[in-house]
């Protein structure tokens, strides 16, 4: 971290009055940060946007030792800041209105991260989990990453489903680096810091306050082609969510559920409001499809210009993934009439079954049944 520029630019993150928008404009004006704080009041106060309270603020800051505190126990906590300014801030997210000047950021963050956010709501279902896992898992096998909140319910299952399959996850947090919520998703966190990154746009110590998460959100869908909203209800933050995801010219999809479930009403909306019905990740990566350039296209993005697809890795199959290849090829069918078929014991199957699904070869549905995966164009 370059501290001489930082030191600057948390101070003025932390005067009363001074928004993300105006941080750009004093930076045109006066060229560097330090030049801001040499600055007369009048002189502070003939840049759009900056009140004579701002102006004042600025002038009169003087705690420094606050602010040299602070770097030091983002170093000692492994916690990185990126400025609009880097080269790792996202590039999406320099598009959108308000975005954050500076991000803390813990893990990896990657300039080649194709992102797909996927949100919903905190009390899904066992339905709702089980088909966001499943989504998120096959997306990271086409080398998308996937974003979400690190919330309860549908935000954990996608950060799950990407870690599973071994994949990059981004989760955008309402709280500082140092404050995890909800607290059982501790174990989460950690995973999520060793194989993605977790970011937020709140200093350390700030605390899950009920304003910070429609802010997170805009950042959720900023950094990202698109937004999954899997389960929400009527008046779900998810919601909130695809708004922004619309407002920021982001690509708005939505998992459908039944009518009599009060948690797909806020999905089945969107729906009706022209967000796309999705059925499998195909869905979702021919509409971003357009938007990459080519070189940025994983060789497994392929899979989709498919008229029907089987992904196979001969050279990873055994003769027990072969079986239950061929059982596959026609039906859907459960785990016990594949292991009575085969005559394999239980667990070389759900061993097959496992590296199978994570290949994306095939797919999972509730009460243990599995199928192909069939792509269609």
């Amino acid at each position: 971290m370059e501290y001489d520029k930082l030191k600057y630019l948390l101070a003025l993150k932390s005067i009363s009055g001074i928004g993300n928008i105006m941080i750009p404009g004093l930076i045109d004006t006066f060229g560097t940060l330090e030049a801001i704080f040499s600055a007369s009041a009048s002189q502070l106060q003939a840049t759009p946007g900056i009140t004579k309270k701002a102006a004042a603020g600025i002038t009169a800051f003087k705690d420094w030792a606050t602010i040299n505190k602070d770097l030091e126990l983002l170093e000692n906590s492994g916690i990185n800041i990126i400025t609009y300014q880097d080269e790792l801030y996202p590039a999406k997210l320099l598009e959108i209105y308000n975005r954050p000047p500076l991000l803390y950021v813990k893990g990896n963050l990657k300039k080649e991260d194709i992102n797909i956010a996927i949100v919903g709501s905190r009390l899904a279902s066992t339905y709702g989990k089980y088909t966001t896992e499943r989504i998120s898992r096959e997306l990271v096998l086409q080398g998308i990453t996937v974003v979400s909140g690190l919330a309860r319910g549908i935000d954990s299952a996608a950060h799950r489903g990407a870690l599973t399959a071994q994949g990059r996850t981004i989760a955008v947090l309402g709280t500082g680096l140092d404050i995890i919520y909800p607290p059982e998703n501790k174990k989460l966190f950690t995973a999520i810091c060793e194989n993605g990154t977790i970011v937020s746009e709140f200093p350390l110590g700030t605390p899950p306050r009920a304003c910070n998460f429609p802010a997170r959100n805009r950042i959720i869908s900023g950094i990202s082609y698109g937004v999954v909203v899997v389960e929400a209800g009527e008046k779900s933050g998810s919601l909130i969510t695809a708004r922004l995801a619309l407002e920021q010219g982001r690509e708005v999809f939505a998992v459908p559920g039944s009518i009599d479930s009060p948690g797909s009403r806020g999905t089945n909306k969107l729906i009706k409001q022209g967000a796309k019905l999705i059925e499998n990740t195909v869905d979702i990566l021919e509409e971003i499809l357009p938007q990459l350039e080519k070189t940025k296209i994983p060789e497994l993005l392929s899979v989709t210009r498919k008229k029907t697809g089987l992904v196979e890795k001969k050279e990873n199959l055994n003769s027990s993934d072969r079986q239950i290849i061929a059982l596959l090829s026609d039906s859907r069918l459960h785990i016990d009439e594949l292991i009575n078929t085969t005559g394999l014991a239980p667990g070389d199957v759900l061993s097959s079954l496992m590296k199978l699904e994570l290949n994306g070869i095939i797919r999972q549905y509730p009460g243990k049944f599995f199928s192909l995966v069939a792509v269609t164009k």
